[in-house]
Parts: structure tokens; C-alpha cells; sequence
């Protein structure tokens, strides 16, 4: 009789592991689904250009007569982008400083914008488009006018503000002093109010983002809540601050990766490129780029994946 039970516990033992096993590959098989199309994309469009900039970056690359003439001249590209030109640190120092000063702040804001559009109030669907319009303005046909009224009026509209913001920014770093506010602490808010326009035009994705994880939180963790006696602040960190953690992981990736995408670096490389024809040194310059953008996600996503609540 014992035999029969142990035999019986043992045949439900193994079929639960199966079944546990075919999830988890069922959830392998969808994810590899899902990225196939960015795969196919990338082996398509990416790998040629990617090895072609690696060979340029490699070499000296002259525009003669019938063509391109490549020679192989090792890391004295890498070594003239350290040593010889005369911006390429300064301005790639200063591209990593200002991401490590925007993202946390294009983040924080983001969250905290969730929150409130997810609350019940009249013309919530009008604030929501009014906090995702930048990012219409900022791409496509739009981005690329040069000249015209509405980009003048922007830009003047955008240099009152940034007037208006500094002199905020002096009147709430006065006040933050006499407070006895850290001088590291007070420099670092006055310039989220200095650059508050930029944040809010690179915030749109990140709050839809934010948004959508909200709204997929169930309600009935939120009555509990409430019958239990929570108040909205404790809400907030027992439950929506864990359930949307991982989202911040994905957030915080796309915010590096835009901000990277188009800054003073991209810039300084695709003079380099397409001005002076300089083709080798321009490839060395996005190759050393591209290393410094890819330490800085790998450690991000290590130290952020370990405080990531993923509920199952």
C-alpha cells in the first residue's frame, strides 16, 4: 500500500515538473517570436553597415577617383580620437553627464505623471495627449523643418521659458540655502528646473509606458488596501512601486539609449563623417561611443534587474 502511494506521489511529482518544464519553453518559444522580427531586421539591414564601420574604423579611408580606397592602419584611428582631436573627450565626457543627470530625472518624472493621469478627473484624456504631443512634434516631417514660422515661434517660446525657469531656479536655489539644503543637492534640482522642458518633450514614450503598466494592476489589491486602512503613500510602495518595477528597468534603457541616439556625440561624429571626410576617424569616434553606451546599459540592467519585483 505504501509502495502504491509513494509510486502515485512520485508519477504527480514528475508530471508537475513537465508541466512546469512545457511553460517555460512555451514561454521561450513566444519570446523568441516576439524578438524574431527585430532578428530578421537586424541580420537584413545592420550586420553589413555594422562590420563595414568596423573595417572603417580600422583603416584610412580615402575618397579618390572610381571609389573608396581603404588601408589597413590598425588603432591609429582610436589613438588620434583620444590623443589628437581636439573635442572628442570633452564631448563625450559631457554627453555621459548629462545622461546621468536626465535619466533619473526624465524617469522620476515620468512615474509620478503615470500616477496622476491614471486618477479619475474630467479632461484626463486631453492631459494625456497633451503630455504625449512632443513626441508627435519631435518626429517625422516635423523634426526635420528648419525654417518656418511655427519651428520660430517654438524655438522663441522655448528660450522665454528657459529665461523664466532660470530665474525660478535662482529664487528656489536662494530659498533651498537658507534651508541649510546640501550645495550638491540644491545645484542638482535647480538644473531639473533649468531643464524642465527638455524633460517633459522626452518623457512622452516613458509615461505611456508607466501608464499601461498602472492600469494593468488589479483593483481588488487597491480595495484590500484600502480596508485594510492603507493610505495612498503606502499604496503607492506596497503596490504600485513593486508591480511597475519592472518597467522601470525598461524605461531606464529607452531613456539612455534616446538620449544617446541624438546629442552633441552623434552630432560631432557625423561632421566628422560627412564635413570634413573623414571616414576612419568618424567610425573610430561611433565604435568608441558605442562601447561606452554599451558598459553603461550592462551595468544599469545588472544593478536595476536585481531590485526588479516580477510577480508570477
Amino acid at each position: 500500500m505504501k509502495s502504491d502511494l509513494n509510486v502515485r506521489g512520485n508519477i504527480t511529482t514528475v508530471n508537475i515538473k513537465r508541466r512546469h518544464r512545457s511553460y517555460e519553453r512555451q514561454k521561450a518559444v513566444w519570446g523568441f517570436i516576439y524578438v524574431l522580427p527585430w532578428l530578421i531586421g537586424f541580420i537584413s539591414f545592420f550586420i553589413i553597415p555594422l562590420v563595414t564601420s568596423l573595417r572603417y574604423s580600422l583603416s584610412k579611408v580615402e575618397v579618390k577617383e572610381g571609389g573608396l580606397h581603404i588601408t589597413f592602419v590598425g588603432l591609429n584611428n582610436y589613438i588620434e580620437a583620444f590623443t589628437v582631436h581636439t573635442s572628442f573627450n570633452r564631448t563625450l565626457v559631457e554627453s555621459i553627464t548629462d545622461m546621468i543627470v536626465n535619466v533619473p530625472l526624465i524617469v522620476v518624472f515620468s512615474l509620478f505623471i503615470a500616477v496622476i493621469l491614471n486618477q479619475k478627473f474630467r479632461g484626463r484624456t486631453f492631459a494625456r495627449a497633451v503630455f504625449f504631443l512632443p513626441v508627435i512634434l519631435a518626429s517625422g516631417i516635423i523634426a526635420n523643418l528648419e525654417s518656418s514660422s511655427l519651428i520660430e515661434a517654438v524655438q522663441a517660446e522655448r528660450e522665454g521659458s528657459r529665461f523664466l525657469n532660470i530665474l525660478t531656479s535662482f529664487e528656489l536655489e536662494r530659498m533651498m540655502l537658507e534651508m541649510g539644503v546640501d550645495d550638491t543637492i540644491v545645484s542638482y534640482l535647480t538644473g531639473a528646473v533649468n531643464r524642465i522642458y527638455e524633460i517633459i518633450s522626452q518623457s512622452g514614450v516613458q509615461i505611456l509606458i508607466f501608464l499601461a503598466g498602472i492600469q494593468s494592476i488589479p483593483s481588488s489589491m487597491y480595495e484590500v488596501a484600502i480596508i485594510e486602512g492603507s493610505t495612498g503613500y503606502e499604496a503607492f510602495w506596497k503596490i504600485t512601486f513593486p508591480l511597475v518595477s519592472p518597467l522601470i528597468l525598461v524605461n531606464v534603457i529607452y531613456t539612455i539609449i534616446d538620449h544617446f541616439s541624438s546629442n552633441a556625440m552623434t552630432d560631432l561624429i557625423r561632421e566628422t563623417a560627412l564635413r570634413n571626410f573623414n571616414f576612419g576617424l568618424s567610425s573610430a569616434m561611433a565604435w568608441v561611443y558605442f562601447a561606452a553606451i554599451s558598459i553603461i546599459l550592462v551595468v544599469c540592467s545588472y544593478l536595476i534587474s536585481k531590485r526588479v519585483f516580477y510577480q508570477e
